[in-house]
C-alpha cells in the first residue's frame, strides 16, 4: 500500500525515476481497486450495459479519470529508470507489438547508478 500512496503523493511528477517495485505495486493496487469499483457499480446499479464496450461504469469511470495522470507519471518515471525517454510510451499505440515492447521496457531492471534522469531510487531507499 505504501507504493500505491507514494505514487499519489507524486501525482503529476514526471521527472525522476521509479523502481520496478513502485510501478508494479501501484499497478496491482490499481487493478484491485478497479475490480472492486466495478463490483460495487454492479451491486448499486450504476452499471450501464450500453457502455460495456468501454468497460466503465459510474464509480470505475470516475476512478479511471482520477488515476490517469498518476499512472502516466509513474510510467514515465519507470521508463526514466531504464534510461528511456517518456516518448517511448507512444510505442503502445502500435497494435500488439508496441504493447509487448512497452511491457518489456517496464519489466527490465533499472540502470545501475545515476543516469541523466536522476539518482537510482533503489540506492536512495537503502541509504534511508
Amino acid at each position: 500500500m505504501h507504493w500505491y500512496l507514494g505514487v499519489w503523493k507524486k501525482y503529476a511528477v514526471f521527472s525522476g525515476r521509479a523502481r520496478r517495485k513502485e510501478y508494479w505495486f501501484f499497478t496491482l493496487f490499481h487493478v484491485i481497486a478497479s475490480i472492486c469499483l466495478i463490483l460495487i457499480d454492479n451491486i448499486i446499479g450504476t452499471y450501464d450495459p450500453y457502455i460495456e464496450i468501454i468497460g466503465f461504469s459510474l464509480l470505475s469511470g470516475i476512478y479511471a479519470l482520477a488515476i490517469l495522470i498518476p499512472s502516466v507519471a509513474v510510467s514515465v518515471r519507470r521508463l526514466h529508470d531504464t534510461e528511456r525517454s517518456a516518448w517511448w510510451l507512444l510505442i503502445a499505440l502500435i497494435p500488439v507489438i508496441g504493447a509487448i515492447a512497452l511491457l518489456v521496457f517496464l519489466c527490465i531492471a533499472s540502470s545501475l547508478g545515476d543516469n541523466r534522469y536522476g539518482a537510482n531510487p533503489k540506492l536512495e531507499m537503502a541509504a534511508e
